[in-house]
């Protein structure tokens, strides 16, 4: 990759992860490497910028997941979180959101080298009933045009996908719930790079899309998907744009934690799929799907994010980057 000289450029660049941010201290007592705004102000080179959108109702909980895969590479990463304007979180303080959250009207002004979508708990709902429809189509447009590569999750991925290319979701008739088994359709693509023939992937959700209705559109390309879960990965824009149907994110106890709340509160709660040992929810979670979460975007943020993006990130446009083959 082509850069310019990164010296002097410490003054310019100072932030990578809030200080205070509470992930910080979180991920520390889990020996992973995050490097807050005071030290990273004395490193000059010029890092990633990475805004999250961050829609789940927990936000401290979805950021520590977010953070703690985001700094498993040797790169920097400046990471903004991004607010909506026309929906207040009912689940997070507001000291919180006021202190490390900025609003879409002010993130906006800027270009980014990536971006993450997350889930919301609102799958049931009918895209254009939600409250916040209309704010969330101009932020995805804006994507398009102010960042290099958008990785859409859960809900963001069914929402981006119904916005860009009209693929609509059903309900299902229980719940998605558990670990599933992913089938990589085309090993050679870099986001694949390193992975095995199967990976897993958690799932939590009450809807899907369908790879019957993803095939007839030109430029949707299904590179993973599962028997049992349906389609995992949709890739389009050569990269510029990922849809991840299920959650590699997730710590290790948040379907535990999930079910725990639930279980005894509704009749349709059932035990999430090969997730404890023995099935027994008495019995800690079978971690199987670490090491390739960790992969996956450690090569999102290597070959989509870090090989495509300008230097000069007002430079960043819509045009499709160029597929290349990288040796590092």
């Amino acid at each position: 990759r082509d850069v310019a000289p990164s010296r002097g450029l410490g003054d310019v660049y100072k932030r990578q992860i809030p200080d205070k941010l509470p992930a910080i201290e979180l991920l520390k007592h889990e020996n992973i490497f995050v490097m807050d705004e005071s030290r990273a102000h004395k490193q000059e080179i010029r890092p990633l910028k990475i805004c999250v959108l961050n829609l789940m109702p927990l936000k401290i909980t979805t950021e520590t997941d977010l953070v703690r895969l985001l700094s498993n590479t040797p790169l920097q990463l400046e990471v903004y979180f991004m607010k909506l304007k026309s929906h207040t979180p009912k689940n997070t303080p507001i000291e919180h959101m006021m202190m490390f959250y900025k609003d879409f009207q002010e993130l906006s002004k800027q270009k980014f080298d990536g971006m993450i979508v997350t889930g919301a708990p609102i799958e049931t709902m009918a895209y254009e009933e939600v409250e916040y429809w209309p704010e969330i189509k101009e932020i995805f447009d804006w994507a398009r045009t102010h960042v290099t590569s958008t990785l859409y999750i859960c809900w963001g991925a069914q929402a981006g996908l119904y916005h860009f290319y009209g693929v609509p979701k059903y309900p299902l008739e229980k719940k998605m719930f558990g670990i599933f088994k992913q089938k990589p359709l085309d090993l050679s693509q870099p986001i694949f790079r390193g992975f095995d023939d199967i990976f897993n992937m958690p799932h939590s959700r009450h809807t899907e899309v369908r790879r019957e209705d993803i095939e007839k559109v030109p430029g949707l390309d299904i590179i993973a998907e599962s028997p049992e879960s349906g389609v995992s990965i949709v890739m389009a824009r050569n990269g510029r744009e990922f849809f991840v149907t299920g959650h590699l994110e997730y710590a290790p106890n948040t379907l535990d934690k999930e079910y725990k709340r639930d279980v005894g509160k509704r009749d349709d709660v059932e035990l999430p799929k090969n997730y404890y040992y023995h099935d027994d929810p008495n019995e800690e979670p079978l971690v199987t799907w670490r090491a390739h979460a960790n992969l996956f975007y450690s090569n999102w943020i290597n070959y989509y994010v870090y090989q495509e993006t300008p230097y000069n990130l007002s430079l960043i446009h819509i045009s499709e980057p160029t597929r290349r083959s990288y040796i590092s």
